[in-house]
């Protein structure tokens, strides 16, 4: 596979993030996703491989950033509305490190599709007149693509992304330092390679003609099998299903538009086919459990990987209704024979175990011999 030159495994995280970025080029159908992981995963690497595919106009980096740094940075000044003109139409975004929580709190309407030219007011400072209030009027839906080390989302985030994590397993690892050999040991030669590669500047040369039929839209005709398929094994509805539900249609969207020549197109509407859900299906099958619980995949294998195996382990030989529950250290231990690190005490108990919490997946007790310690119980199996 062409992204599998630089990135290494990762088979469906960098698909969703090709996919996440070739959706730009939709009409409306662009979805956001959110790489949160320990530091070293490679959470930006992804992105910023698959980004190089792309037109670079198209592409916006930004690390750390303001709301008023980014409008400014990003805008025009209209001086018939007396307001900056931010135009992200067909746009690609990626945030290198998690920006200013202001900056996302205005992002909202805008990951959420609320509308196609929002109204955003900036406060900026200038030496004449002091703090002055600022229209700003954002047009149009851009892809977004956040990394973060921070594992905690605040919900309103959550659910207007889909959550990724980098795989962290011991192959991956090994590929990666192989390939991270091979590059620093000759660059010149090694982007030679890359870059000569033909099936890569065929697919480069596939996504600028994409970008320049300008499809008007995608049209799904067999919905009755999207509705089957999406709501098969789930008993009860949540809220962010609704949204879910949006990003699942995305997909299948963004497969037909991989593929325009070979689908029907009436005047610049193409339509999309069983083959493009399947294939949609294929990839949610391996996102919908972590998106479900609202948990990053890394936060999610911990508890699969760690705190229930420790708590098996622990109760191997007690009855059902005599079960401990792992206090913190059986769990750092755990941890350090999973995946060969430790991990932080900060990080354990301020953002791994709430999330787990609030997702119903475990529930924390004091332990009665020591009233300072908290035990950890797995409440799905």
């Amino acid at each position: 596979m062409i992204l599998g030159l630089t990135i290494k495994r990762d088979y469906e995280n960098k698909l969703v993030t090709f996919l996440c970025m070739l959706s730009a080029y939709t009409e409306d159908s662009q979805f956001n996703i959110s790489f949160n992981a320990p530091s070293s995963t490679g959470k930006s690497f992804i992105p910023l491989e698959v980004k190089k595919l792309f037109p670079k106009n198209d592409v916006m980096t930004l690390g750390g950033c303001s709301p008023t740094a980014f409008f400014h940075e990003t805008g025009t000044d209209d001086k018939v509305r007396n307001a900056i003109v931010v135009n992200l139409e067909r746009k690609i975004i990626i945030f290198t490190d998690q920006p200013d929580p202001k900056l996302l709190e205005k992002m909202r309407p805008l990951l959420s599709h609320d509308d196609k030219e929002l109204n955003a007011k900036i406060t900026d400072k200038t030496q004449k007149f002091g703090t002055k209030t600022k229209n700003v009027f954002v047009r149009g839906f851009p892809s977004v693509i956040f990394c973060s080390a921070g594992l905690k989302i605040d919900e309103q985030e959550c659910t207007r992304f889909i959550l990724l994590s980098p795989e962290s397993n011991q192959d991956k690892i090994r590929d990666a330092i192989t390939e991270k050999i091979e590059k620093e040991s000759d660059k010149v030669s090694y982007e030679n390679k890359i870059n000569s590669n033909q099936y890569r500047e065929l697919l480069k040369d596939r996504i600028e003609a994409i970008r320049n039929e300008k499809i008007k839209d995608i049209h799904i005709e067999n919905k009755d099998k999207v509705e089957n398929v999406f709501l098969k094994d789930k008993s009860s509805l949540k809220p962010r299903h609704q949204r879910d539900i949006g990003r699942f249609i995305s997909l299948v969207k963004c497969f037909a538009l991989l593929n325009l020549w070979f689908r029907k197109n009436d005047n610049g509407i193409i339509f999309a086919t069983d083959k493009d859900i399947d294939e949609a299906i294929k990839l949610w099958s391996f996102l919908a459990e972590s998106q479900d619980y609202n948990l990053p995949p890394y936060v999610l294998n911990v508890y699969k990987e760690v705190i229930l195996p420790c708590f098996k382990e622990k109760n191997k030989d007690n009855d059902e209704n005599d079960k401990i529950g792992s206090n913190r250290n059986e769990i750092f231990n755990k941890y350090l024979k999973v995946y060969g690190r430790p991990i932080s005490d900060w990080q354990l108990r301020q953002q791994i175990l709430p999330m787990l919490e609030a997702s119903g997946l475990i529930r924390q007790e004091q332990d009665e011999k020591d009233k300072r310690k908290m035990l950890v119980f797995p409440t799905k199996q």
